[in-house]
C-alpha cells in the first residue's frame, strides 16, 4: 500500500466522494451537497486523481462503481461519521451518565460541601459515583496530574496559577476552639495569653508553619506550638483532653463542635484578618467538559444554600 501525505490531500473532497458514490450520479450528487454540476465535476476529477481510480464508471444504466469504490465505500462513511462524532458537542446525561467524579480536599472541607451533592446525584445523577480524597496532599498538584476533577480548598495555587478555574463556595471568620476546661474558655483572650498558650496547627500538606505562624513572624512575635495535624477530625478529640487550643474557620468548628466539650472565642484584636474564602478548583483542561459544568453547577447551588 502506498503511503499518502494527507497534507497533500483536500478532506472536503471525501464529502463529495460519498455523494457521488451514493447518487452515482454528478448532478444528484450536485443537488444533494447544494453544489454547481461543474464544481462537482471538477471535483470528481481530482478525487480520481488522488485515487488513482475512475470510482464512477459508464454502464447502461449511466453510472456505476469501479471495484475501488466498491471496496472504500464501507470505510468512507465510517471515517466521516467519526469525524462528525468528533466535531460535534459531546453530551452528557446526568441521568443516564455511570461517569465517576473525583474530588478532593481537607476532610471537613469535603463534609461541607459533597453531602449536598450526593443528594442531588441520588436524584438527578443515579448511576454517577464520586470518589472523595481527604488525605494529606498537594491538591493542585493532583488537578495538574488529572488524577481528580475538582479540589476544595482556602488556599492558592504556589505556581502555575493560571493553569487553574475556580468560583468561591463560602467565606467565613476564623476563631480559636479549646476544650471547656481550658485555663482561658471563660475570659476574652489578650494576645500575651494567646502566645503563652500552647497550640496545635492542621498542616495539609505537610509542610511548612501555619499562615499564623508566618503572621506572627511579621510582627516580630512567636507562639508555641506542639502538635502539627494533617486532618480536622480529630481537632475536638485533643481540645477536649489537653491544653491545647486551634485556630480554625468558623464554618469548620461549628461542625466539628457539635456535641462536644468545646468552647470558641475570638482572636485577640491584633490578630484578626481577613475572612478566609473556600474554593472549587478544577483544571483548565476540564473547563468546557460538561460533566464537569453540571457537577459544578450543583456543587456551587447547594454551597449557596448552606450558606444562606
Amino acid at each position: 500500500m502506498r503511503k499518502v501525505n494527507l497534507r497533500s490531500v483536500d478532506l472536503n473532497l471525501l464529502v463529495v466522494l460519498e455523494a457521488l458514490l451514493d447518487e452515482k450520479q454528478v448532478t444528484k450528487a450536485a443537488e444533494r451537497l447544494h453544489m454547481s454540476q461543474p464544481a462537482v465535476s471538477r471535483a470528481l476529477q481530482r478525487l480520481r486523481s488522488t485515487f488513482s481510480d475512475p470510482l464512477l464508471v459508464r454502464s447502461t444504466e449511466g453510472y456505476d462503481l469501479s471495484v475501488r469504490a466498491t471496496q472504500i465505500i464501507g470505510d468512507l462513511k465510517t471515517l466521516l461519521q467519526s469525524v462528525s462524532h468528533i466535531i460535534s458537542e459531546p453530551e452528557f446525561s446526568p441521568k443516564t451518565s455511570k461517569q465517576i467524579v473525583k474530588i478532593a480536599g481537607p476532610d471537613l472541607e469535603t463534609a461541607l460541601y459533597i453531602p449536598d451533592l450526593l443528594a442531588v446525584m441520588r436524584q438527578e445523577a443515579p448511576e454517577m459515583q464520586v470518589e472523595l480524597d481527604s488525605r494529606p496532599a498537594d491538591y493542585f498538584e493532583m488537578l495538574s496530574r488529572g488524577d481528580i476533577h475538582f479540589a476544595i480548598s482556602g488556599l492558592a495555587p504556589l505556581i502555575a496559577e493560571d493553569q487553574f478555574h475556580r468560583v468561591m463556595l463560602d467565606v467565613t471568620d476564623t476563631a480559636l476552639i479549646m476544650g471547656e476546661h481550658h485555663p482561658l474558655a471563660s475570659k476574652e483572650i489578650t494576645l500575651e495569653e494567646y502566645l503563652s498558650a500552647r497550640h496545635g496547627f492542621i498542616s495539609i500538606t505537610g509542610k511548612g508553619p501555619a499562615i499564623m505562624d508566618d503572621r506572627l513572624r511579621e510582627m516580630g512575635k512567636t507562639r508555641n506550638t506542639v502538635l502539627r495535624l494533617s486532618s480536622f477530625m480529630s481537632v475536638a478529640d485533643f481540645c477536649e483532653k489537653t491544653d491545647l487550643l486551634f485556630m480554625l474557620p468558623t464554618n469548620l468548628i461549628a461542625k466539628i463542635s457539635q456535641g462536644r466539650a468545646v468552647v470558641t472565642k475570638i482572636l485577640p484584636p491584633e490578630l484578626k484578618g481577613e475572612p478566609l474564602p473556600f474554593y472549587l478548583y478544577w483544571h483548565a483542561r476540564d473547563h468546557h467538559d460538561l460533566m464537569h459544568r453540571w457537577i459544578k453547577k450543583s456543587i456551587i447551588r447547594q454551597a449557596g444554600q448552606h450558606s444562606m
